[in-house]
């Protein structure tokens, strides 16, 4: 009885294990890593934040001067003009914060669109290569323990995103 269980699940089995897969593992890491289009995006978005962030910046050093000119001038000045630099630097200080979490804020909005578009066209790389290779299973390397490099497509991935820019 045992023996015809056995050997039934070998029979049923088989046309399963006749028809290997074939599955790819893609670094989705090191492919946003080596894209070209990576540094475009940087340039466009320092292009489009540089005159805030060297408001901010501007600000920042503006803050740094006026807390030395306290440190050093100090002693010399009267109640007054302490009280007014005490007010000045403190209503830099939060107009600075203000800019400052605005700014980022909106460049880390601004990081996620870009990703999200370069991400779309990952994925159809991906998708154009694994239907090119005839590949079953696209799986992300971190989903996987070990993968042998012929398997590793991202190296295609971003050669194909390289070309097509």
């Amino acid at each position: 009885m045992v023996n015809r269980a056995l050997m039934t699940l070998v029979l049923l089995g088989a046309p399963l294990m006749a028809h290997a897969e074939k599955i790819a593992v893609v670094d989705m890491g090191a492919v946003f890593e080596q894209l070209p289009q990576r540094e475009q995006i940087s340039q466009s978005l320092k292009k489009e934040f540089g005159d805030r962030m060297a408001d901010v910046q501007k600000m920042q050093e503006e803050m740094r001067s006026l807390m030395e000119k306290q440190q050093r001038d100090g002693a010399l000045m009267n109640d007054a003009q302490k009280t007014e630099l005490v007010r000045k630097m403190e209503s830099l200080k939060s107009e600075y914060q203000l800019k400052g979490k605005a700014l980022d804020e909106d460049l880390r909005r601004r990081q996620g669109e870009e990703q999200n578009k370069l991400l779309v066209k990952v994925q159809k790389a991906i998708n154009t290569i694994a239907e090119k290779d005839q590949y079953d299973l696209v799986l992300q390397r971190g989903a996987v323990i070990y993968v042998k490099p012929n398997a590793d497509i991202s190296g295609k991935v971003v050669e194909a995103l390289s070309k097509g820019k």
